[in-house]
């Protein structure tokens, strides 16, 4: 197994949710310990709100300077701004309690809607822009420093929205790309790219259920796997990549 590569299986998914939150309280108290400010990357998904919904109720939340935290999204789906199936429009489990704790509605950076954007490609443009803006990356990478980024995986093992065989799944060249036809409805998404992806300092692989056992064996259990096939090989963090998971989406570890 990569080295950079971690695995940390818990009991079930209330479990995994509760100490997911209590790891991004720390590792976003550790960023800011270290730069002045963290950068955040949230994901959708059963787990992923469950994690943000118990990052709410953690006794430490209050701990953390929610003014210098800057929170991003790693895809989402192209509707109306107030659509429930938004990833953005979930986390408000979490973002509604966090402005109590300070936090700057003005680093909360949710990718664009179909009411903001006439097209899918514009609202990826749009959030293209909107990250080299915030550029803060060593190097000539047009991206903020991603402290952590957050993604669920799917049954057929895709992340964000990059899904197997799919189009999004082989692009280069781009942080930001959009998706059509997603074989998961709703049709149109816009994603992080796996350029995009793989800058962040760690990638976490929230994963959940015994639906996703399967493709978590192929990912974990293989020497060579390709992105384009099996998309969630395609992940990995400059500093490590983590896999918290459930011991039903472990079953075949």
């Amino acid at each position: 197994m990569n080295a950079k590569r971690h695995v940390v299986i818990h009991p079930d998914l209330p479990a995994t949710a509760a100490a997911i939150a209590a790891r991004l309280i720390t590792a976003v108290l550790d960023a800011q310990a270290a730069r002045g400010q963290a950068s955040i990357v949230l994901t959708g998904g059963t787990l992923g709100i469950a994690s943000l919904k118990q990052v709410a109720l953690c006794p430490a939340v209050g701990s953390v300077d929610w003014s210098r935290v800057n929170i991003y999204w790693g895809d989402e789906r192209f509707l109306a701004a107030d659509s429930p199936e938004r990833n953005a429009v979930q986390a408000e489990v979490l973002l509604s309690v966090l402005d109590g704790h300070g936090l700057d509605r003005g680093r909360v950076h949710p990718m664009g809607s179909s009411d903001q954007y006439a097209t899918p490609e514009e609202a990826a443009a749009g959030y293209a822009q909107l990250l080299a803006e915030e550029a803060s990356h060593e190097g000539s990478v047009s991206l903020p420093i991603f402290d952590v980024l957050m993604l669920g995986m799917g049954p057929d093992s895709h992340v964000a929205s990059l899904f197997p065989d799919h189009v999004g799944a082989a692009a280069t060249g781009v942080n930001v790309l959009t998706v059509h036809d997603s074989p998961k409805p709703p049709p149109l998404r816009v994603s992080l790219s796996f350029e995009a992806i793989n800058t962040a300092r760690a990638v976490w692989l929230v994963v959940a259920g015994v639906d996703k056992a399967p493709a978590a064996g192929i990912v974990l259990g293989a020497d060579t796997v390709s992105r384009e096939r099996v998309p969630a090989s395609g992940v990995s963090g400059t500093h490590g990549t983590w896999w918290l998971m459930d011991q039903a989406a472990a079953a075949l570890l």
